[in-house]
């Protein structure tokens, strides 16, 4: 994988890992991610930021994802930004992801 465009988070996913399964075989797996980050504020106060991130994975890292990971399962995952967009009812919608290349599963959930 090139390192132009590398993400790697670690995280706890938010939800159950929906599967896609294509006509001429194959899967899609999407789930979200919560990563967390903490700063000190103006004030002197410790401050928690979660982000959100979309993932997505094909073939046997789709099949790893569906088999091995739940709600709230902390993972660690490697991949690229990717981004998409579409029209809805007139609107054009962007869509970011990380396309997952490796995942590797952490804690006890």
């Amino acid at each position: 994988m090139s390192l132009r465009n590398k993400v790697t988070l670690i995280g706890h996913t938010g939800k159950e890992v929906e599967i896609t399964n294509f006509e001429k075989g194959g899967m899609k797996a999407s789930v979200t991610l919560a990563t967390n980050d903490y700063y000190t504020n103006g004030m002197g106060e410790k401050v928690e930021e979660t982000q959100w991130h979309n993932l997505v994975a094909f073939g046997k890292t789709a099949e790893i994802l569906h088999k091995y990971v739940s709600k709230g399962k902390e993972i660690a995952v490697e991949g690229k930004i990717t981004y998409r967009s579409y029209e809805k009812e007139g609107k054009k919608v962007y869509i970011t992801e990380i396309r997952v290349e490796e995942v590797v599963l952490l804690g006890s959930k």
